[in-house]
């Protein structure tokens, strides 16, 4: 895709109102400024921000995400604090106290237990919750995993089973389900287990590639290299390699962990995020983000590199809202305003998949998506509507933004090819749409409880200021409210339409399996042994698909022809020529076009008088025969009456009776409609409309024959109004005539 930078049409304090950027977080931020705070927390499972005093725990909600969200509070003895989460029901809460001991506690109850190791030559690196039948707890060790049962009624942990491996470090997310322990001398070694409410599965061991630098020295992989992201309801694990400065690909099957490409990186510390399955990757010395669409087959980026956007910000909003009478409060405020408006900090943290904790001034921002400036920076106008059609989480924007810029390329008179390319991803998208379901449906799946079996629940915390997860506890200045006691880095929930609707099913690959942004591999060497991909759990991905952006035939006559039709801005004839296109395309995907489209077609048609061309479309069925087309036919013959023709035949072909009748008392032929009316036994027709018709004819014949015919075939019309009106009607007419 051609794409180039673009301006953001936000207006934004202290950046100016043409910052250009394709990313922004939005202000207010949610502020997390707790007196005492410890640090900050990620659990990724509860959407938890967490924050530890001496004596309390502080749990702000994340999702759906609030600035004014408030914190839930709990209360603790005091001592130290390694890592805080909290059970998938949320009843639970665990916190970790050192590198041998977790303490728990049932927050209803105020019931509290402490788990120790029980050998001295082992260290805890971490612990989560899951959803897994056979555990609910998963302890992570430097000599492996343990897997425990929590038991209520006792009050302690019972062990499962264990899986003894040598670990260095590890990383997790609660949406994917997976592990990936890291272990050997440069941690590039690594082991996976994916624990979910259908099972366990333990993945090959497979190593990670990593370039030799020129010196002898070998480089150690560190956690914060490490990403486990989903995207488009697959799991990905994403390898920062310094040395070569790309980012690697892994996709994970069950028989096999397959490289499907690399991405280059311009700067010595990456961060990576996900917003509606759009691939973010942070150049953060840079201090720009570059966008990937993974669905795509091209590595390159669908924008330029650009800034993240403060958009909403300005500068005297505390200062006005705060009026002080002192300088130095004013100053203060001032001051804390402009430490908001910092973008890539450094002490921006980013957590997976669309969050940054700014930990200095303790403030958690999300990152959002701006299709408008992403949708204007291409010229290539197939492949931003594809991109869009992808889009999710801003379905009704994605959508607005496509019917946008159809009727913008109509406008301009494009030619007709390339009109005809950006309606065949439309109608594409829209004909995927019916078949998924997805147009139809605005699911949002409430969350259960852990027992029930492949729904999602809250699990796995992630220490939000960290390096490592080797069980070294380097502690930072209480100030700088960094643990750096690294677990697991939580993940995104995405949906996809070309997934299967089952985490463990077998799926046969399709191409867009074997690639990972143009990255491409054998798709013949794979098939063997990667049958069965790794997805992201259903329910989670349900959960973000609110509704879709697809466009179906109405909403394209809605809000593209008949606008343009109105404002009478293109010749007819270069409108007839698209919506036939438009037409093409509805038929290869077998989708039925509204009867709307063919309505305007027939007045575009009849307004150039290209009657010949019309009654070709209708007799080869170019136009669907309807009662809407019947009608239409009707009225633009009143200038030629072979269209007039066409019109009352559809009518009689499509058995609208009741129709048919009404036209033939219309045109005079009220005999003939009656006769139609009783072959059809056509009964919903007024007598009063054909005695009215009888006696405008002025024909006493007529209307006695008319009058006759009710007499006959209504049982008890001779007692009603209409038979006495105009049975005296026509005594004074046959009066007249004797006279």
């Amino acid at each position: 895709m051609a794409w180039k930078a673009s301006s953001s049409q936000a207006s934004v304090g202290g950046l100016g109102s043409g910052a250009l950027s394709h990313v922004f977080i939005q202000y207010p931020p949610l502020r997390c400024n707790i007196p005492g705070s410890r640090g900050f927390y990620y659990d990724d499972g509860n959407k938890l921000l967490i924050s530890p005093t001496s004596d309390q725990i502080f749990s702000w909600k994340t999702a759906p995400f609030s600035p004014l969200a408030a914190p839930i509070t709990d209360s603790i003895t005091e001592g130290p604090i390694c890592s805080v989460r909290f059970s998938l029901d949320e009843k639970i809460m665990a916190v970790q106290r050192s590198n041998i001991s977790i303490q728990f506690w049932h927050r209803e109850t105020g019931d509290t237990f402490t788990h120790r190791c029980k050998s001295e030559s082992e260290s805890i690196l971490g612990f989560f919750w899951t959803d897994c039948p056979s555990c609910d707890i998963v302890i992570v060790k430097t000599s492996g995993l343990d897997l425990f049962a929590y038991d209520s009624a006792s009050k302690s942990l019972i062990l499962v089973e264990t899986k003894k491996l040598a670990v260095s470090w590890y990383v997790y997310t609660h949406e994917s389900r997976l592990i990936l322990l890291a272990s050997g001398m440069q941690c590039k070694t690594f082991h996976g287990f994916q624990l979910s409410s259908a099972g366990i599965i333990r993945l090959p061991k497979f190593e990670m590639v990593m370039a030799k630098p020129e010196a002898n020295s070998k480089p150690v992989l560190a956690s914060e290299d490490v990403y486990i992201v989903t995207v488009y309801g697959r799991i990905y694990c994403l390898q920062v390699d310094r040395v070569a400065m790309v980012l690697h690909s892994y996709r994970f099957y069950r028989d096999a962990i397959i490289q499907q490409g690399s991405l280059p990186i311009y700067s010595s510390k990456v961060a990576v995020s996900v917003v509606d399955n759009v691939l973010l990757v942070h150049q953060v010395d840079a201090k720009v983000v570059i966008l990937y669409d993974i669905f795509a087959d091209s590595r390159a980026p669908i924008s330029a590199p650009l800034p993240v956007l403060l958009r909403g910000f300005q500068r005297s909003d505390i200062s006005n809202s705060r009026p002080s009478t002192k300088e130095s409060e004013s100053s203060e405020a001032s001051d804390s305003n402009d430490n908001e408006a910092v973008i890539y900090g450094a002490d921006w943290t980013f957590l997976v998949p669309d969050l940054i904790c700014d930990v200095a001034n303790k403030l958690l921002w999300k990152i959002h998506l701006d299709l408008e400036a992403i949708s204007a920076s291409s010229s290539e106008v197939p492949s931003v509507l594809e991109f869009l059609q992808r889009r999710k989480l801003e379905a009704n924007k994605a959508k607005q933004l496509c019917l946008a810029i159809m009727q913008t390329m109509i406008l301009e008179r494009r030619p007709i090819t390339m009109v005809a390319k950006a309606m065949d991803v439309l109608v594409t998208s829209y004909s995927l749409s019916l078949k998924t379901g997805s147009y139809f449906k605005g699911i949002k799946t409430e969350r259960t409880p852990s027992s029930v079996p492949n729904v999602s629940g809250p699990g796995q915390a992630t220490d939000v200021f960290t390096s490592r997860t080797d069980g070294k506890s380097v502690q930072h200045e209480p100030a700088t409210g960094v643990n750096t006691v690294s677990f697991s880095r939580p993940s995104t929930y995405s949906s996809s339409e070309m997934e299967d609707n089952c985490i463990f099913e077998p799926s046969k690959i399709s191409s867009n399996d074997t690639q990972f942004v143009g990255g491409k591999v054998d798709a013949s060497a794979e098939s063997s042994t990667t049958d069965n991909p790794l997805n992201a759990s259903v329910s989670e991905q349900q959960e973000s698909q609110l509704t879709s952006p697809a466009i179906s035939p109405d909403e394209m006559y809605r809000s593209v022809f008949a606008p343009i039709e109105e404002e009478m801005t293109v010749e007819p004839s270069y409108l007839v020529a698209i919506i036939l296109e438009f037409f093409r395309c509805a038929n290869l995907e077998r989708v039925k076009v509204h009867p709307s489209v063919y309505v305007l077609t027939i007045q575009l048609l009849a307004r150039s008088e290209q009657y010949a061309e019309l009654s070709l479309f209708i007799i080869n069925k170019v136009i669907e025969p309807s009662k809407e087309v019947a009608l239409q036919l009707l009225e633009s013959g009143r200038q030629s009456l072979q269209i007039r023709k066409l019109g009352s035949d559809m009518l009689r072909q499509l058995s609208l009776n009741h129709d048919y009748v009404l036209l033939l008392v219309q045109d005079g032929y009220y005999l003939e409609a009656l006769r139609y009316a009783r072959k059809h036994k056509v009964t919903t027709i007024r007598p009063s409309l054909f005695l009215e018709a009888a006696f405008t004819s002025n024909d006493s014949q007529h209307l006695a024959a008319v009058l006759r015919f009710f007499s006959d075939f209504i049982p008890g019309f001779r007692s009603t109004s209409d038979f006495f009106t105009y049975y005296n009607v026509l005594n004074e007419m046959s009066s007249s005539v004797t006279a």
